[in-house]
């Protein structure tokens, strides 16, 4: 009874046939136990599979070969690898099949190098493999798109007669799809003179992966013409093409067919449709389709978690992961990467090393889409240092690593890390792709270096990605950022196909140029052209309003704000936080500051940026007492001020004078975890220079974690004109000129505090020094803020 259920795939009813056989004193038997043990595997029953292991311990059945290689598949089936792999040494002379059984468990957990270093163990002891053990390696292959082995695996099949087997046939379609040769797979499936339903199958997700959508679907129409009764199998490879391809007619299509074959109540074919309507954005038949489950598996978990992750909706997708674990579901690689991708969006520090903890407890820690997820988590979360570790430990890096890490430094401010990054994966041989190009141009952007950015303009249009309008917008914006305007143009115009993101690199960095006529005439061109502004368009627009209505406000016409204004209304932006924070910024720098709080108070929702444009706003009025109230405000309302609210804070504290506020703020700053940038330090060496505490803020330089920039020091040293100390501007003048020695700056300042202090001997010296050097000399320059220092022409 116990054989015939299991072969009929009832798996349920053996385990209800063991139980009351067990109750009625019936005792199982080395015939017994391995149908038992299959059926805990099928069933995903690990805790009964692990109590039936014990009793085979207690009656000495735990050395018979066919026990022994069921319970290596059950710990292989369950994620327990060390444990399989102990079991499996422990069996005096094992056969082929708890190999492959150890095979499939490792392919299972993404251990691919194990994989092969069992299959080199297999034919290392004479054992010849057989066709179960080729698809599962070809299915490594597969996964890792590698070609080259797979063929050797390919020929070494055929050799064997195994080449028309219905399980490995599948197999190599399988691979040679995810290699990204099709022709191949096809031409696989057309020599086949009898395909049954699994090879459809194949080829139906071979077209599916390769994003053939129109071809899976008239593939899986032909089954169909053929009489080929699709099975669920096929509505497993079938309904994932309706996911990319948008179309939410097609996948309610397929629901109704696979209402009408019956299989709405098979739990793959239920969770493949629920994934499809999460992709689709249809979030409540997914979550329909996962309350009418009658039983869910981990899998079904798993893909209701993730359509919460794929939906913005994370606080739902943790609810979903802590109910999974009450159920008594064990988490893998995939639980995993989706709540951390859900800790990552909410920057869920705490939750998320828990979930890393998880995750090396378990030992999945070193699969690889789970090593990558906890890339990104720790960069999302501002946690480069443990960002950096992790990735030097990793064994086994790909694309999507080194992606990771280099968008993590870009995001972090850190554009020159990520250029050292991108080199040294240049000379581990890994190519780069569309998103390792899109972030480097930005770095290369960033740091100003028009040279390598060029060079990496020739390597997208050699690789063939130069035509990708994400990264031609990134060109654009490189190129103007290095101030190459007719690059950056020229780039714009070679756009076949351009989109609002590409008008607004160009507007961006005609912008940043000051070159206000020509923002204004691209937007007119841009409305020419039919193409719809959005907000970053607006906020571009805005700005040449701040540059011109600071000459206007002397003659009291606000005309040109009012009609910007009347425009964002127009176009429904009203509302929009990002451009209200413009506005709110516009109003306090033209001295406005009343109408910036209205309209500061008027926002129904605040972002940092609302909060650290109206604190900067007081501090530009000199007021940094209402600066402070409202820090004080933002903590009574439970928000925590970021790093850029800060610079705000500190800079109004700069602009009074506030040295005591300034230190308690710098202060709380670093408890609440804000690591300070040089922004910060910036802000308070102006202070102290300002208010004369010149050794105060020169030991501040002298601490700094990183390189003093040269900005930093020549502000100092300016002070130290104004507040006429001749000593320390001498020790810091030495500073800058070993720096920088063609910098002409530190030469005037020097020149100007000697000659303020009557030492004209000092002054001339330092004249001649310039001279000598043939440095040129500035007619007239701000060195300190508020103070224009000139030297003799």
């Amino acid at each position: 009874m116990v054989k015939c259920l299991c072969d009929y795939g009832l798996f349920a009813d053996v385990l209800d046939i063991y139980q009351t056989c067990r109750i009625l004193g019936c005792v199982s038997d080395n015939y017994t136990f391995p149908f038992v043990i299959k059926a805990c595997s099928a069933l995903g029953a690990f805790v009964v599979g692990k109590e039936i292991h014990c009793l085979v311990l207690r009656t000495g059945f735990g050395d018979n070969l066919v026990v022994q290689t069921a319970l290596v598949d059950l710990y292989a089936k369950n994620g327990q690898m060390r444990t399989a792999r102990l079991l499996l040494d422990r069996i005096a002379q094992p056969d082929l099949v708890p190999w492959n059984a150890l095979i499939s468990g490792y392919s299972l957990d993404g251990l691919y190098q194990e994989v092969f270093e069992v299959f080199r163990e297999i034919c290392e002891k004479g054992l010849s493999p057989n066709v179960s053990t080729l698809a599962s390696v070809i299915s490594v292959c597969s996964r890792l798109e590698n070609i080259d082995i797979g063929k050797s695996l390919h020929g070494f099949a055929s050799k064997s007669g195994y080449i028309t087997n219905e399980t490995l046939t599948p197999a190599l379609i399988s691979m040679y799809a995810g290699g990204g040769d099709l022709s191949l797979a096809i031409n696989l499936f057309d020599c086949l003179p009898k395909k049954s339903a699994t090879i459809w199958n194949a080829m139906i997700s071979a077209y599916t992966r390769n994003q053939k959508f129109d071809d899976a679907f008239e593939l899986f129409q032909k089954m169909l013409r053929d009489s080929k009764q699709p099975n669920m199998v096929s509505f497993v490879s079938i309904i994932p093409s309706c996911e990319s391809s948008d179309s939410i007619w097609q996948g309610e299509s397929l629901h109704a067919l696979v209402i009408k074959n019956g299989f709405e109540n098979q739990l793959s074919v239920a969770t493949a449709l629920l994934s499809m309507y999460a992709k689709l954005g249809d979030l409540n038949t997914a979550e329909f389709l996962f309350d009418q489950m009658p039983h869910r598996n981990l899998l079904s978990w798993n893909s209701m978690v993730s359509a919460y992750v794929q939906n913005d909706v994370w606080d739902a997708s943790l609810s979903a992961f802590r109910e999974m674990l009450y159920a008594g579901f064990d988490p893998d690689a995939i639980s995993v990467v989706s709540i951390l991708s859900s800790c990552s969006e909410l920057e869920a520090t705490l939750l998320g090393k828990s979930a890393h903890a998880f995750s090396v407890k378990k030992g999945i820690d070193s699969n690889l889409n789970v090593s990558n997820a906890l890339l990104a988590f720790y960069c999302n979360c501002h946690q480069l240092t443990y960002s950096f570790k992790l990735f030097h430990e990793m064994a086994i890096r790909n694309v999507v690593s080194w992606n990771s890490l280099i968008s993590g430094c870009v995001q972090n401010g850190e554009a020159k890390e990520a250029v050292f990054l991108v080199h040294q994966m240049q000379e581990g041989g890994m190519d780069f792709d569309l998103v390792t190009l899109v972030s480097v141009v930005t770095c290369y952007g960033e740091i100003k270096n028009l040279v390598q950015g060029m060079a990496l303009h020739g390597y997208a249009i050699k690789a063939g990605l130069a035509s990708d309008a994400t990264l031609a917008n990134a060109f654009i914006s490189m190129y103007l950022n290095c101030g190459e305007l007719d690059g950056g143009r020229l780039q714009f115009d070679d756009m076949p196909n351009k989109n609002v993101v590409s008008w607004n690199a160009l507007i961006t960095g005609y912008r940043l140029r000051n070159l206000r006529n020509e923002v204004i005439d691209l937007f007119g061109q841009m409305i020419k052209e039919d193409q719809k502004p959005n907000h970053v368009s607006l906020l571009n627009l805005l700005w040449v309003c701040y540059t011109h209505l600071q000459a206007c406000v002397q003659l009291n016409n606000l005309n040109l704000a009012n009609c910007v204004m009347a425009h964002v209304i127009h176009k429904g932006f009203e509302k929009d936080v990002a451009i209200n924070n413009a506005l709110i910024d516009l109003y306090a720098r033209c001295g406005n500051i009343t109408f910036a709080r209205k309209l500061f108070d008027g926002l129904f929702q605040k972002d940092s940026v609302s909060w650290s444009v109206m604190i900067n706003g007081y501090g530009l009025q000199g007021d940094g007492e209402a600066a402070i109230a409202l820090l004080s405000q933002m903590r009574l309302l439970g928000l925590k001020p970021d790093d850029i609210t800060y610079v705000s804070l500190l800079s109004a504290c700069s602009h009074a004078g506030l040295v005591g506020q300034s230190n308690m703020i710098f202060n709380s700053m670093v408890e609440h975890g804000i690591m300070p940038r040089m922004e910060h330090y910036a802000c308070m060496v102006d202070l102290l220079g300002r208010t004369g505490h010149l050794n105060e803020a020169y030991n501040i330089v002298k601490g700094l974690p990183l390189k003093p920039y040269v900005s930093l020091l020549e502000s100092l040293l300016g002070a130290c004109l104004m507040h006429s100390n001749v000593e320390l501007g001498e020790e810091i003048g030495g500073l800058l000129l070993e720096m920088d020695p063609q910098n002409s700056v530190p030469y005037v300042i020097l020149h100007n505090i000697y000659a303020a202090a009557g030492r004209w001997t000092d002054a001339n010296k330092v004249r001649s020094n310039m001279d000598g050097k043939q440095l040129r000399k500035v007619p007239g320059f701000s060195l300190y803020k508020g103070h224009e220092y000139h030297h003799e022409q």
